[in-house]
């Protein structure tokens, strides 16, 4: 998975879909361009308040870390490591979160040299729930759990964020006395729900946003084959 997706629902829309209380005290702001440090929505249990939607920022600071200098190089944290790293473990253990996202992005390679960045998204227009986990207290972060990538996502790139279809959401959250047997990726059945959208090299700048860098481009006839097997 790149460093890139969207978020863009109100605090209010994501409480009621995740059944979580709103925690964000109005610190949302819709993004269709996250990149690593950005504060976003996390949804997390709180031992005395049950499921809360917080604010997080994207690149976990381990609890030992002296200083957040390396957040931006700890957003991505691999299933195949996650429960054996030095600052992942702990996290993956005992503080796995959800990851709101509206869709994320990816680029291919075009024949001329140049990047053509997609957006996958859910069809329906639903949320998605990216697998997380998060470390901090009054300053909280996390990092998104990625695994190989499926079915003609792998076609795209060869990570993807793991994906926790909602009757996943509840096992993710709670105490478990295996974890690692959450790290299993959706069936090719619910992955064929997700769009693989064509979209602008203007996302390709993070300081560029707004809902026009998620919508349909046409894509040049001359794409390489890798892109033509997309569609």
């Amino acid at each position: 998975m790149c460093g890139r997706y969207a978020t863009t629902r109100s605090a209010g829309d994501l409480s009621a879909v995740f059944e979580a209380s709103d925690d964000t005290d109005g610190g949302l702001r819709p993004d269709h361009n996250v990149a690593p440090t950005d504060p976003v929505p996390v949804v997390r249990v709180d031992p005395d308040r049950g499921r809360v939607l917080s604010v997080g920022r994207w690149g976990l600071v381990p609890h030992w870390a002296t200083s957040t200098a390396g957040a931006a190089r700890m957003i991505n944290a691999r299933v195949e490591t996650v429960a054996t790293s030095r600052a992942y473990a702990v996290p993956f253990a005992r503080r796995r979160c959800l990851v709101p996202a509206d869709g994320w992005y990816e680029w291919v390679r075009r024949r001329d040299g140049g990047k053509q960045p997609y957006f996958m998204t859910p069809r329906d227009g639903s949320v998605l729930a990216l697998a997380g986990i998060w470390s901090g207290r009054e300053s909280l972060t996390f990092s998104v759990l990625t695994t190989a990538a499926v079915g003609e996502l792998a076609e795209v790139h060869d990570r993807m964020p793991l994906l926790l279809p909602a009757d996943r959401w509840a096992d993710w959250l709670a105490p478990a006395d295996d974890p690692a047997a959450l790290l299993v990726p959706p069936s090719p059945r619910w992955l064929a729900g997700l769009e693989i959208r064509p979209v602008g090299r203007a996302v390709g700048d993070v300081r560029n946003d707004g809902p026009g860098l998620t919508e349909r481009v046409a894509v040049d006839r001359e794409r390489s084959h890798e892109e033509s097997a997309l569609f």
